[in-house]
């Protein structure tokens, strides 16, 4: 199957094979490539990212697949927001192809193989979607393989994603640099996702205040705190804004998400919280 030159203003492969094909063709021409792997449903977070890319390597793929293996059987994936045309629109000035294959593509018939990690994939997001990680790791290392880029970009948003991204690439020796690009907030501090549009007015008000717990609890923490005090206060004030429920709230080492030994950062750390408020589950993190 040729690209898809017509639907859209931006050209559009539908398999490994047409996707390979125009990379080998710009790598003739001694052009470096970045890839920003995406869900679709594109919002001005991701664009940050393919602005990033366009700054860093002389082609930029976007790649546009709703992964089923990283979707456990009761969370979202047949409702997660499928906007490719628009999609399309938004990347036409921004990128030079948009990778989209179908799930048979990606996982054509007998496919059996995971990528599993330890350490890096247990704590927080991966004690509450245990098999969420081995679909984004199996996933990502296809999407990496597939276009071989100089560069893979992904958003800080999913802090403990991207950092499960990098301990792949380095335990697998896989040539790619992996970015990532800084979170993108709405202007009351919400995290930009995706799933915001599944908030009601006054979930969308109280989600607005998830950031400035995260900003607040860090500040104690850097100020003396212990983190287990200061972590569980922070808890109880999300659930007063009206959430229904913390899955955690957490400072951890930033790059390994392990604990603190003696409750207090040694280190570089991160703050990173999950909470679910009406049917819509929020992700955030930030530097303390």
């Amino acid at each position: 199957m040729p690209l898809d030159t017509t639907s859209y203003r931006i050209p559009v492969a539908r398999t490994a094979a047409d996707l390979r094909e125009a990379v080998a063709a710009w790598r003739r021409e001694g052009e470096t490539v970045a890839l920003v792997p995406t869900m679709g449903a594109l919002h001005a977070g991701h664009l940050s990212l393919v602005d990033l890319a366009r700054g860093k390597a002389d082609r930029v793929i976007v790649s546009i697949f709703v992964n089923p293996t990283q979707f456990a059987p009761n969370e979202d994936f047949g409702a997660y927001p499928r906007t490719e045309a628009d999609d399309a629109a938004k990347l036409a000035e921004r990128a030079h192809l948009v990778y989209a294959p179908d799930a048979a593509d990606m996982y054509p018939e007998g496919f059996s193989t995971t990528i599993s990690l330890t350490g890096v994939t247990e704590p927080l997001e991966g004690t509450f979607r245990p098999t969420h990680f081995a679909g984004v790791a199996t996933v990502v290392a296809k999407l990496v393989l597939r276009v071989l880029p100089d560069i893979a970009i992904f958003g800080e948003k999913d802090w403990q994603q991207l950092m499960v991204i990098r301990r792949m690439v380095a335990d697998l020796d896989i040539p790619v640099e992996i970015l990532g690009g800084p979170i993108m907030r709405e202007a009351d501090g919400l995290a930009m996702s995706s799933r915001n549009v599944y908030l009601s007015p006054d979930e969308r008000k109280a989600a607005g205040q998830l950031n400035v717990i995260l900003k607040e609890t860090a500040a104690k923490v850097s100020g003396g705190a212990p983190i287990a005090e200061a972590t569980k206060e922070g808890a109880t004030r999300i659930l007063a804004l009206g959430f229904d429920k913390v899955d955690y709230l957490d400072i951890r080492d930033a790059a390994s998400l392990a604990p603190f030994p003696s409750d207090r950062p040694t280190g570089p750390a991160r703050i990173l919280v999950a909470a679910k408020i009406g049917k819509t589950r929020l992700i955030d993190n930030m530097p303390v």
